[in-house]
């Protein structure tokens, strides 16, 4: 089953006529073997330190003409890596903050309003652990809890769309089931949408809740039938109906198939604004200041959320709302994509800080977030809709302005939301630093190396590039190790042909091998049948500190602050210096401690220790060494250590021991301090 393919018209067809315009190739096993063109060792090293390891076998490599994509691709996937919280036997999770905020799903710091984002963006990774615990985690321990909107249906699909594993894609199937029914509590049946408040779509200060409080809040209140939910409950049920198909369940995939359609055919009817020639929000309350049923006065970004998973026709009266996001006076900022419009009264308005600072908002700022939605659904458009509206330079030079909005001056650090006209960040808390709630290599694997993922045996690739000439196009790029379908992915474009030497234009290699291949930018189709995924290892962290003050207990020579003990066993790692995390000796003497007592006995064989340094305060030990409580002494364990590193991970191995309780003794250097960021037991 095409399942991309068959939500929209036509398409096979085009596909069809583009197969036959490629260049017919051999069986991939049959095609001459290729080496690979980057330096992945040494690419890793430059990007990523001390680090470089955790990334060499997991992520795609990615290089091409245009450095700053290059170096904002590789810093997303350090927010990837400072995301994953290790919770132990309960496998790892995707956090949206890196550190503790007072909204989150305690004890594990997890909120499943960025889920689609994470698994959008860990579907490219080759290590599957990471999205298949998260996903468990999500549906199995009721990780998501409806706290704010989802699509999570749609992106545990699209993550099939990309691995092709059948077994893991339906897993969950009866719990996303039940999860969708759970939001008939927010369906009004008399307008069949669903509706709710801005804040529990993540969205809070919107044009419904300011209006509904007539102008003076917007925090709470302004529930409205909203052009997000609904296309994400269109893209839920769309994925359920390919879901049960692909179990043998054809009765549900029809019901599915079913309501998928008649939300898109009420979003069309009822959303579609003829005024604004934009989705809009209708009201879902009534008070003194806004009436049921009535549409919202003004453009909001929000708009474009139903391209993002194909719901719109392919229809010129729909792709017309895509002229205002490139008007400076409507939806483009000089910086950013504005939320919604300067026309409207209350645009950029503040109405809530944290202290002197401003506080999250929609009433204006930009926001990766939706930036990436309308990024997507962009793509989308050009990928397979009959349009003249935006081009593919469109697409580049906005992806190119949200690249920019990762810099503070010559510093990576995506923040929460930012001013429109300046590109500054607005929010600036501490919480905010390398925020996690939006997109970014995704949008380079699917839009720039142009892989339009699938459900049959075909691998497709349409680079929404533009020709050499027009615009800013990008020269050339190599991405390898792409991972689809149980196999390695390689694509290459090199317009004239003279910087990787393998001819102009598009090439394809499968597991080293050459696939597919055009002189020019066009769309390739490559049969490609399916082979198993590696296995998803997991090896189970028993030092993790989930609940504070349970097991494991800890205790240290100084330092001993209870909340920074634990950060040095809560399962995240990062190295990023805006956001302090570790334990650290109260005093610079030289020798120093810190103990665990697992509660219990375990079989233990290695250890992996992260130190953080800054080149001023902090540093690694210079030397360390681990103990094992043997009655009332501590013993040494004959291990095999590594020379301790800083920014990236220490590896200790010794003979499998039994012990429950174990420190880490380690050396500071002279007039520095020691950082354990992390200590993790296996």
């Amino acid at each position: 089953m095409t399942f991309r393919k068959t939500a929209r018209a036509g398409s096979f067809v085009r596909a069809m006529m583009t197969a036959l315009l490629v260049t017919a190739m051999p069986a991939v096993q049959a095609a001459p073997k290729t080496k690979s063109h980057l330096d992945l060792d040494a690419i890793a090293q430059q990007r990523f330190g001390n680090d470089a390891a955790w990334y060499r076998d997991r992520i795609p490599f990615f290089q091409s003409s245009d450095p700053m994509l290059d170096q904002v691709y590789y810093y997303r996937w350090q927010i990837v890596r400072a995301h994953q919280r290790d919770l132990g036997k309960l496998g790892y999770i995707t956090t949206e903050f890196a550190d503790d905020v007072s909204w989150q799903r305690e004890p594990y710091a997890s909120l499943n309003d960025a889920t689609g984002f994470h698994l959008n963006e860990l579907r490219w990774l080759n290590d599957r652990r990471f999205a298949a615990d998260y996903i468990d985690y999500m549906y199995d321990q009721g990780g998501n809890n409806r706290h704010f909107t989802d699509y999570m249906a749609d992106s545990v699909w699209s993550r099939y769309l990309v691995d092709g594993d059948q077994a893991a894609v339906l897993a969950h199937v009866p719990a996303m089931r039940t999860l969708y029914d759970a939001w008939f509590d927010h369906f009004d049946w008399s307008k069949n949408l669903y509706w709710v408040e801005p804040l529990l779509d993540a969205t809070e200060y919107t044009i419904s809740s300011i209006d509904a409080s007539g102008g003076k809040d917007g925090f709470r209140g302004g529930e409205a039938f909203r052009p997000s939910v609904n296309a994400y409950m269109f893209a839920n049920a769309r994925a359920l109906s390919a879901m049960t198909a692909l179990s043998g369940d054809p009765k549900a995939s029809a019901d599915y198939a079913g309501r998928a359609a008649a939300i898109k055919q009420r979003v069309q009817e009822s959303l579609w604004n003829p005024q604004f020639q934009h989705f809009t929000d209708r009201y879902q309350v009534t008070n003194a200041h806004v009436k049921y049923w009535n549409p919202i006065r003004g453009r909001e970004l929000v708009g474009y959320v139903p391209w993002t998973f194909d719901l719109p026709d392919d229809d010129a009266r729909y792709s017309a709302a895509w002229t205002h996001i490139l008007k400076p006076d409507e939806l483009a900022g000089p910086a950013g994509l504005r939320t919604v419009e300067p026309s409207y009264e209350h645009y950029m308005r503040q109405y809530r800080y944290e202290g002197t600072s401003r506080e999250c908002q929609w009433n204006g700022p930009v926001w990766p977030f939706q930036t990436t939605q309308v990024l997507a659904g962009m793509a989308n458009l050009l990928d397979h809709y009959s349009q003249s509206v935006v081009t593919r330079a469109d697409f580049l030079r906005l992806l190119r302005q949200y690249a920019q909005m990762h810099f503070q001056g010559d510093r990576l650090d995506l923040e929460e939301d930012y001013d429109p006209a300046t590109g500054k960040p607005i929010v600036g808390l501490a919480r905010s630093h390398h925020y996690f709630h939006s997109g970014f290599n995704d949008l380079i694997m699917t839009g720039v190396v142009g892989i339009r993922p699938r459900a049959d045996d075909v691998l497709e690739i349409n680079p929404l590039l533009t020709a050499p000439g027009t615009g800013a196009p990008i020269r050339w790029f190599r991405a390898e190790r792409i991972p689809y379908h149980g196999h390695l992915v390689s694509v290459t474009y090199d317009a004239d042909g003279r910087h990787y030497g393998q001819g102009a234009g598009l090439r394809v290699d499968v597991d080293g091998r050459e696939a597919g291949r055009s002189a020019k930018l066009t769309r390739l189709t490559i049969p490609l049948q399916r082979t198993q995924n590696a296995p998803v290892a997991r090896d189970i962290n028993r030092a993790a500190q989930i609940e504070r003050g349970g097991f494991p207990k800890l205790t240290a020579s100084s330092g001993a602050d209870a909340e920074t003990m634990h950060d040095a066993v809560d399962g995240r790692t990062w190295f990023f210096p805006e956001l302090v995390n570790g334990w650290s000796p109260a005093t610079t003497a030289s020798e120093q401690w810190f103990a665990i007592d697992l509660g219990q006995p375990a079989t233990l064989a290695r250890a992996e220790l992260a130190f953080f340094a800054d080149g001023k305060q902090f540093a690694a030990p210079t030397a360390y060494r681990l103990q094992v409580l043997r009655g009332e002494t501590w013993e040494d364990l004959p291990a095999q250590a590594e020379a301790p590193v800083a920014n990236g991970i220490t590896n200790v191995r010794w003979s499998p021991t039994a012990a429950q309780k174990l420190r880490l003794v380690l050396v500071q250097p002279a007039g520095r301090s020691v950082r354990l960021v992390e200590m993790k037991l296996f």
